[in-house]
Formats: C-alpha cells, structure tokens, sequence
C-alpha cells in the first residue's frame, strides 16, 4: 500500500510558477513510476509528466519546457515546479504512483491538489 499526499496549490497569475510536491507514505525507491495527472473541469484526466525508477521523464507536450519532474529520495517526494503557467494549466492535479511486483500492478492516487489559474 501506498498512501500519496500533494500540497503546494493555489491561486496564481498567469506567467507565474507554482510547485507542487508529493509525499509518498514509504520510500520513492520502491515505487516504479511516479507522476503528475490533472484533469479540467469537463474533462478527462491526462498525463502531465512521470518519472520513472531509473529516471526516465515523459512530459505532456502542453507542459514541455515549463514544468519540471523531480523526486526526493530523502523526503520520499515527487515535485512539479510549474513555471509560466497559462490559463489553460488550470486543473486538480493528482500525484499517482505504480508498483509493479511479479505478480501484479498497483497504481495509487492522491486526493488531488486544485491549481488555479487567473488574472
């Protein structure tokens, strides 16, 4: 079992930076990927970027070169620094992480931590 909490949303203009972090209820490193998913109101939830083990990213074309995945091995987080947010970046965004083992695939959620934003 894996418990994830985000933090770190708000209310911000557009052009500005948020970041947001996930703190995983046991080590980052027994947990295969990690990543950000959001999803706007009326709409589906999407990727925004994952981090795997071995340190592979995969990054939303709509995010690449302004949101940057990174983890803390120290503090057991996953981060999303989020820099010139655009209105459209507006969204809950959820932190999840997959456990894959020999006999099966987990995948976990957290709540979910809204961004907001506007001018």
């Amino acid at each position: 079992q894996v418990q994830l909490v985000e933090s770190g949303g708000g209310l911000v203009q557009p052009g500005g930076s948020l970041r947001l972090s996930c703190a995983a209820s046991r080590s980052i490193s027994t947990i295969n990927t990690m990543g950000w998913y959001r999803q706007a109101p009326g709409k589906q939830r999407e990727l925004v970027a994952t981090l795997s083990n071995g340190g592979t990213t995969v990054y939303a074309d709509s995010v690449k070169g302004r949101f940057t995945i990174s983890r803390d091995t120290t503090q057991n987080t996953v981060n999303l620094q989020m820099n010139s947010l655009k209105l459209e970046d507006t969204a809950v965004y959820y932190c999840k992480g997959v456990v894959i083992t020999l006999l099966r695939r987990a995948d976990y959620w957290g709540q979910g931590t809204q961004v907001t934003v506007s001018s």
